[in-house]
């Protein structure tokens, strides 16, 4: 029963945010904030139907889910596309409050590229049956920097925003939820529960992009 709950968590959750992302983007005018979030979670929702279609099969087939190369795979995409949807977050925020920084580009950047390059080393072992667990802290160091910079961005300017004041909030908890997965699921399988929360902030997230009407 739990496995056919969390399949069809995971479609609804896939469905949502596809569609979300779909319809900013073709009911939004060109260049707007609207839009630009309509392709954030376009690319959050196919980045992570990479990893979730695998692990749905394998769920339904074999009641686990082994790890074969399509799932290593997937995990490998959702962990450059998570990338991509907080450059295009921080886009979203410059856009949104008409900020220009140059020092913010570069450090936003810097550490994205260096989560993309860590993601891309052999030593992740993306396609073992146990990843390494000293590698997923290693290359989920300049993505958490990432997220508290957005938690800072999002908390300074928009906590007094009525489409991004819990912006914030949302970013924080998914990353509450995200770190003790990152730590302990490998010895405690049930630490992987909290990958629930987790998505459902992504979803809030969502919600938030798709109440922007303007800019």
């Amino acid at each position: 029963m739990r496995v056919y709950g969390e399949v069809i968590f995971d479609i609804l959750y896939l469905l949502f945010v596809i569609t979300l992302g779909l319809i900013m983007i073709t009911k939004s005018r060109s260049g707007s904030v609207r839009r630009l979030f309509g392709f954030a979670a376009l690319i959050l929702g196919l980045g992570d139907a990479f990893h979730l279609v695998p692990r749905m099969y394998y769920l339904i087939t074999s009641g686990v889910t082994e790890n074969n190369f399509f799932l290593g795979f997937g995990k490998l995409v959702t962990s450059l596309s998570m990338t991509v949807f907080y450059v295009l977050l921080f886009e979203v925020w410059k856009r949104f409050f008409n900020i220009k920084s140059h020092k913010l580009d570069i450090t936003v950047y810097v550490l994205a590229a260096a989560r993309a390059g860590l993601c891309l080393f052999p030593q992740n072992e993306w396609f073992a049956v146990e990843s390494s667990l000293v590698w997923g802290i290693i290359r989920n160091i300049p993505f958490v920097a990432i997220g508290v910079v957005m938690i800072y961005l999002f908390y300074v300017k928009g906590r007094n925003d009525k489409h991004f004041r819990f912006m914030w909030a949302a970013i924080l908890f998914s990353f509450a939820f995200y770190i003790p997965v990152v730590l302990f699921a490998g010895t405690a399988p049930l630490a992987g529960m909290l990958m629930i929360p987790k998505t459902l902030m992504y979803v809030w997230i969502a919600v938030m992009g798709y109440s922007v009407r303007i800019g």
